[in-house]
């Protein structure tokens, strides 16, 4: 192993809160980077040297070295910075797909997003820019809201609000400028994703990937009745299990993630890199309420 991320969805796994729960003993981590340093002698879809990430969940990526079956693991190229390959599996696939599979996205079209600040919201604000869609960007209010601020519009946000803002009848001047959101990203929950509901076109689409607030969301009637949204989920577990047999869709997804990474239009997250030695302060870090930084395990 080269580098692994720490996921919220890796903290709710070691909780007992994730819809996969492991055998035990188990190691943690469900994304990270490994190099492959010996192969089998009937293995030939990857050979010695070759990069990989995890196909699916479950591996337990938090170590410096594991035996696996090649059907495992999937081959990224070695050109894109290791960061970028650590953290490609998940969070900018989320994105990818949510952004491709819920609603016909044109150039100037408007996504509305929660965790705007989080890994999938940061891939978001950057795919939605090269697809040249505007994105209405939420983050709770904090001592360095300037500064977040400005880095997520230096990543190609639109526009970026607190969630105080999204309940003002300010936001009516927001849509002035552009249209009214097709497709509301949750990561939150609750109040929150009550909100975006709000602000949705007639006939738009939320979807739901990640309940940070652990609370439930509320669906006005009148946002069913006279405005038909839709409301959906969506997690890239069960996209990746659905596909398991098309290696072209994996590998296709993949393939132009990377070649926004190439392009300079997909960065990793923000992260905090930390020797394995240390995984203890990495997920202490992890868990701190307002962070923006994603700790990323070194081996």
């Amino acid at each position: 192993m080269i580098a692994a991320p720490i996921n919220p969805s890796d903290i709710n796994m070691i909780q007992g809160t994730y819809a996969i729960l492991p055998d035990l003993p188990a190691v943690g981590g469900n994304e990270g980077l490994g190099q492959v340093i010996e192969v089998g002698s009937d293995v030939r879809t990857i050979k010695v040297g070759d990069w990989v990430i995890p196909r699916d969940a479950g591996l337990g990526t938090w170590r410096t070295a594991m035996v696996l079956s090649a059907d495992d693991l999937v081959t990224v190229p070695s050109d894109i910075p290791v960061l970028s390959a650590a953290t490609l599996g998940v969070n900018p696939c989320t994105a990818l797909r949510m952004l491709s599979d819920f609603e016909d996205l044109k150039p100037g079209d408007t996504v509305i997003q929660n965790a705007a600040n989080s890994g999938v919201g940061q891939a978001v604000i950057q795919i939605a820019a090269a697809k040249g869609l505007q994105t209405v960007n939420v983050i709770r209010d904090r001592t360095d809201l300037h500064k977040l601020t400005d880095r997520l519009k230096a990543m190609g946000a639109t526009c970026v609000i607190t969630e105080e803002m999204l309940r003002r009848p300010e936001m009516k001047e927001i849509f002035k400028s552009y249209p009214r959101p097709k497709l509301a990203l949750n990561g939150v929950g609750g109040k929150s994703a009550t909100e975006l509901l709000r602000h949705l076109q007639s006939g738009g689409t939320m979807v739901t990937y990640g309940g940070m607030a652990k609370q439930p969301i509320t669906v006005p009637i009148s946002a069913l009745i006279f405005k038909d949204v839709k409301i959906r989920g969506f997690w890239v577990t069960r996209w990746k299990r659905e596909h398991k047999h098309d290696d072209g869709a994996l590998q296709g997804m993949l393939g132009e993630l990377c070649t926004l990474i190439r392009a300079g239009q997909l960065s990793s997250p923000a992260c905090t890199q930390v020797a394995i030695q240390d995984f203890h302060k990495a997920l202490g870090s992890a868990m701190e309420p307002y962070i923006s930084m994603k700790q990323v395990l070194v081996m």
